[in-house]
């Protein structure tokens, strides 16, 4: 047998090479040996060396630079497609995403190696998935959860808003997660992870950061200018303290990345995606491991020098990735190997929490940050300012929703939560969802928007049901409901029962749509009210029955003629109950009044308001001339106007996050607007047609010291091609010196600077949209924005989330409405041009704003006082509570005299002599499925804002199952209804409801502080 012929070849050289070396260097007839050999050695090879044991379980060096790795998804809860979709993975031609895969796919990763990490946000999701685990996932879940490897970052419902969510809303929808990761992990997230709304407030640091008991929070989205700035200073990562009056107690550590919040280039490893892997098979081509770690420690380097610390944090991942994580984590794994074997840098699995304890351990020290990071810039000439008001309909949708919540939760709470059939959940899901920062932001694909839109109707419809039930029981009546869209009939009389979810007793106006100018109102005593009549205008009439066909399917039959408008006063969480029949016999007693109407006048102005506060208008213009008040003694000439900017047909332009205008200055209505007067002892209206698509009405009540303006805008015409972004603007002589001040989330007040940014020296390229702020619209604080020179305070308040501005001195203009005809190429790839069709498409126009939600019309509020200097923030304070949560109404036929005799009138569920002092605020009474109360209450004032009060307050909570609250002193409790615990909730004795052994937790608040309690029995 012929034997071969060791052949040597550079043991050196590759194996692809060593085989074109043998071919060339011997005869074919020696080649079948040489085929022995590579056999027999690459089968040696694939026993003993084909398999790779990545090092993964490194932690981090000392002495090193220590590269973070953060595997996260980003996934909206909304956004191009639905939640659901986002979830199932359907509609895929838009958006190719499935969060159900990207769980499925995570947790299998991770189960593989006891060292891989992963974060979390969005509970939304993850709670439609846990639901559908087997008992088996589940516990494999907990034990990754347990091992720290499966970690839940926000942990909120959703990663909400920070510009146009409410405080309430914000705590609400966090609150939903926590709790359904305590329950069923034990565990409370530590991290904050905003990385993509488009700017961050203070309130988020911290309110829903420092407050909430997470160590850092980490985000992505800052001015580019200012983040450019950071990077030369090393000062992305800084102490955030956010609120001026909690000061030291309240910062945080905030880490704002230097790019965005996905990994650095080149490191993105999504499948199918455009990446280069890190090619360590011995028996391939192209190995590139040398490389790759090259890459890595460079780019860690790179992000090192703008970092302070040896710790840097990469987020490996993005929006809707790791759909399949495998391709994820097996490129990780390699890094860390080989990066850790090459030893210039140090890699780890790593999390937001085990980076903010690295930091702490450095002993570093921070830059101190105490305003917020608005205004939101990614490019020059790019403001993301205009989705503070995009979709203002949905925003008012969100907002009345917020604080229907409030009350809903109250009066299920009052009467027993149910175990089946309607309840509250279904809209605080809703909610919670809707905080979404492209939900209530606006700036969401058309499809979603109303699919936000029909999840909340879905859950206020399942609410009005709790409603009426909990009225009729707590009254003892068998029937109760709320009229939503039409007008209110009846044949003899009909019962309005009030509810007032706030902790002090009010006294408001109602109006309600009828067709009868000839009805009388009593209280529960039977007492004849004042009451006014006003008829309805036309506008407001067509736009009912349109609204009423496009979203109901339905022709009004009757349309209301009035307004029906009498006072009622209700006790603190309590009710009142009013009649409503026809005169009929009890004529005499009637305080119906007569209405004077002018359409013109001999005088040069026309002067109304009932009350103290009056407002004078020209003749001539028809325009708003004067504002003063006699109680007060404020005189301040103002003028109100209506205008619009163009959008800018450039790119960037107007979209639904961009605002651009064409011009800087705006286009204003000119010319003479006819008045129409309308005058009573209870309410004076002066209602104003700007043209055939603006008109509104200034209403001045006799006990209200602020102006309440309504506006109708749309359909905003678009026949010229342009889009157009609709204000209002009022002007005061007073002297501002650029600044104005606006509120963080409906909580404390910002100054801001006209043209200024106290971080870095601001480019002024835009001088309108980069001087737009948001500003929200009800609650304790500011619903709104104020400016002040040295005698006065201008305030308003608004009623959803908006954007205003003060371009000039003494001015404070309000976006209200925008329809915009292209994109603004930021990820939405839709214009803004919201429309509504009847008639099967037939008949459709612009979107006017307007919402009917129960029996109330809804259009456009906004609110206005002036004051002496130091009294602004009493009035911005408690009628932002007002506009918050307004009266809850429900209706029901009986005869007052029938009702009286059966029924509880009126009633109160804290002591009749007490009520919460104006700076507390009950903002949640709930009870919990198991059965627990969960009681929150929020100081309302900044320190040294408050008006006549001093800044601490005792708080006493009653074990009994309310809280009682009064300024330094103990006040009446309320046990639970009997009814709780029985099937029918019409069993209740209403003169045992309140009686119950006191037993008190006492707490002092001090200003702008809110707490927690969790009431068990």
């Amino acid at each position: 047998m012929e034997l071969c012929t060791p052949l040597m070849s550079p043991p050196s050289l590759p194996l692809s090479i060593k085989l074109h070396w043998l071919a060339n260097a011997i005869d074919a007839s020696a080649f079948r040996c040489v085929l022995i050999v590579v056999v027999v050695y690459m089968c040696n090879k694939a026993v003993n060396g084909g398999y790779v044991k990545y090092n993964t379980g490194s932690g981090v060096v000392e002495g090193k630079l220590n590269v973070h790795l953060v595997a996260h998804s980003h996934d909206d809860v909304g956004w191009l497609k639905t939640v659901d979709q986002y979830y199932i993975g359907s509609n895929n031609s838009i958006q190719a995403a499935c969060i159900e895969n990207v769980l499925d796919s995570v947790v299998e990763s991770l189960v593989r190696d006891p060292n891989r990490k992963f974060v979390f946000a969005e509970m939304a999701f993850f709670q439609r998935w846990w639901l559908t685990q087997s008992v088996e996932m589940q516990e494999r879940v907990r034990k990754l959860v347990e091992a720290g490897q499966l970690e839940f970052v926000n942990g909120s419902w959703c990663m909400h808003d920070e510009a146009t969510c409410h405080y309430i809303d914000m705590i609400d929808q966090t609150t939903l997660g926590h709790r359904a990761i305590k329950e069923q992990f034990n565990k409370a997230p530590r991290a904050g992870w905003q990385i993509d709304p488009f700017g961050h407030s203070a309130v988020q640091a911290y309110l829903l950061g420092a407050e909430l008991g997470f160590d850092s929070v980490h985000f992505a989205r800052i001015n580019y200018e200012d983040r450019e700035k950071r990077k030369r200073d090393k000062s992305l990562e800084v102490i955030w303290r956010g609120s001026r009056t909690l000061g030291s107690s309240s910062q945080i550590f905030a880490n704002a990345f230097p790019v965005h919040y996905g990994p650095p280039p080149g490191f993105r490893f999504e499948i199918n995606g455009d990446f280069i892997p890190v090619q360590d098979n011995p028996f391939l081509f192209d190995s590139n491991v040398e490389k790759r770690v090259n890459d890595f420690v460079n780019a860690a380097i790179t992000q090192a020098n703008v970092t302070r610390t040896n710790h840097i944090m990469w987020t490996m991942g993005g929006d809707f990735e790791y759909q399949y994580a495998e391709s994820w984590f097996k490129e990780m794994d390699k890094l860390i190997h080989y990066v850790n074997k090459d030893g210039r840098v140090s890699a780890l699995y790593s999390t937001p929490s085990i980076y903010t304890d690295a930091k702490n351990a450095a002993n570093q020290s921070w830059p101190l940050k105490t305003d917020d990071y608005f205004l939101y810039a990614d490019e020059p000439n790019s403001y993301w300012t205009g989705f503070f008001t995009s979709r203002p309909n949905l925003k008012r949708y969100v907002r009345m929703l917020s604080g229907y919540y409030l009350a809903v939760q109250q009066l299920e709470f009052l009467v027993g939560k149910r175990s089946t059939g309607p309840n509250t959940f279904s809209l605080g899901d809703a909610l919670g969802i809707a905080q979404h920062h492209d939900a209530v932001t606006g700036t969401a694909k058309q499809h979603t928007t109303n699919d936000y839109a029909k999840r909340l109707s879905i859950g206020a419809s399942e609410a009005e049901v709790v409603v009426g039930a909990a009225l009729s029981c707590l009254t003892t009546g068998k029937s109760g409901e709320q009229c939503k869209y039409q007008a209110l009939t009846f044949s003899q009389s009909l019962v309005v029962v009030a509810y007032n979810p706030l902790g002090w007793s009010r006294t408001e106006i109602v109006r309600i749509p009828v067709n009868d100018a000839t009805l009388a109102v009593q209280d529960s005593l039977g007492n004849s009210l004042e009451v006014q009549f006003i008829s309805m205008e036309n506008v407001t009439i067509n736009l009912r029955n349109f609204y009423t066909k496009a979203y109901l399917g339905l022709s009004s039959k009757q349309a209301p003629k009035y307004w029906l408008i009498f006072q009622v006063s209700v006790p603190p969480l309590g009710w009142n109950t009013y009649f409503i029949s026809r005169s009929g016999a009890r004529r005499g007693k009637n305080k119906h009044a007569f209405v004077s109407v002018m359409d013109s006048t001999q005088n040069e102005t026309i002067e109304i308001g009932p009350g103290n506060l009056k407002m004078s208008f020209s003749v001539a213009s028809g325009q708003l001339n004067r504002m003063y008040n006699s109680k007060t003694g404020v005189d301040v000439p103002i003028q109100q106007s209506c205008l619009w900017y163009k959008s800018s047909p450039e790119v960037p332009g107007s979209g639904a996050y961009i605002f651009r205008p064409r011009e800087f200055i705006p286009s204003i209505l000119s010319g003479s607007v006819r008045l129409k007067v309308f005058r009573g002892p209870l309410v004076d209206e002066i209602h104003q047609q700007f043209n055939s698509w603006i008109y509104q009405v200034t209403r001045l009540y006799r006990d209200k010291e602020h102006a309440e303006v309504e506006f109708t805008i749309g359909p905003i015409p678009t026949k010229d091609g342009i889009g157009k972004e609709v204000n209002t603007r009022m002007t005061t002589n007073m002297t501002t010196d650029k600044v104005f001040y606006t509120d963080s989330n409906g909580r404390d007040f910002i100054k801001r600077v006209r043209d200024y940014r106290s971080d870095w020296s601001l480019s002024v390229n835009e001088p309108v949209a980069g001087n737009y702020y948001p500003f929200l619209v009800f609650f304790p604080l500011n619903l709104g924005i104020f400016t002040s020179d040295k005698k006065y305070e201008f305030s308003v308040l608004v009623d959803r989330a908006t954007g205003g501005a003060s371009i000039k001195d003494g001015e404070i203009e309000l976006m209200l409405h925008r329809r915009i005809l292209s994109d603004d190429y930021k990820g939405l790839e839709e214009a803004l041009d919201e429309t509504v069709c009847i008639n099967g498409n037939s008949t459709c126009e612009g979107i006017t704003i307007w919402y009917t939600f129960h029996f109330r019309i809804v259009r456009g509020n906004y609110f206005m006082s002036i004051n002496q200097v130091g009294e602004g923030a009493r009035w911005r304070r408690k009628t932002g509570q007002e506009v918050y949560s307004p009266l809850v109404l429900a209706f029901t036929h009986e005869k007052l005299g029938k009702w009286t005799a059966s029924h509880l009138t009126k009633a109160s569920t804290m002591d009749l002599n007490y009520s919460l002092p104006l700076n507390v605020a009950l903002i949640t009474l709930q009870e919990l499925d198991d059965g627990s109360v969960l009681v929150r209450l929020a100081h309302l004032y900044e320190h040294n804002r408050s008006y006549n009060q001093i800044d601490n307050v005792v708080a006493y909570l009653s074990k009994n199952n309310l809280v009682c609250i009064h300024f330094f002193h103990v006040v009446g409790v309320v046990r639970r209804l009997k009814s709780q615990s029985t099937p029918t909730l019409t069993k209740v004795e209403p003169k045992k409801m309140f009686t119950g052994k006191m037993v008190c937790i006492y707490h002092v608040f001090g200003p702008m502080e809110i707490r927690t309690f969790l009431l068990k029995f």
